[in-house]
């Protein structure tokens, strides 16, 4: 949601291009190469996963929120405002009381969609143990060729 403000142009134009470009960029890498840009970072384990699923997952939902939230009536929350209520009262109780419904479909979808993908993760996985072993085969017959020569 932090993202999604900014993108839905609530602060400016100004930020709405720099949190879409950000969400664009966090969306468009997929969860695997995330995975194994944060493996390099966090190291083997939870963490690298975890950091690698909430990085794609912030940048779609952040994109689907921020739809939302262009798409949301004005009415409400320009009702609160002319009663002399803030921004954010005006936010929280005009706008995301119509939003909660669409923001908790989109949330359990993305959860229920990283679930399941081990024939996927394996495909990648594999593919990448392949790549590392054919750039050793190469780089040990370049070695061999070229060192002892």
């Amino acid at each position: 949601m932090l993202l999604a403000l900014p993108a839905a142009g609530r602060f400016g134009w100004p930020l709405q291009g720099a949190a879409r470009l950000l969400l664009n960029a966090l969306r468009a890498i997929p969860e695997l190469v995330w995975a194994a840009l944060t493996v390099l970072a966090a190291g083997l384990g939870p963490n690298a996963g975890t950091l690698a699923l909430a990085l794609h997952t912030a940048g779609v939902l952040g994109r689907l929120f921020a739809e939302a939230l262009e798409n949301a009536p004005p009415e409400p929350a320009a009702a609160i405002r002319l009663q002399g209520g803030s921004q954010v009262a005006a936010f929280c109780f005009g706008t995301l009381p119509n939003l909660w419904p669409q923001l908790l479909a989109y949330s359990l979808y993305r959860w229920e969609k990283s679930l399941f993908q081990e024939a996927q993760a394996s495909t990648v996985i594999m593919g990448m143990l392949l790549l590392v072993l054919f750039v050793d085969l190469l780089s040990d017959v370049l070695r061999q060729r070229y060192v002892r020569a």
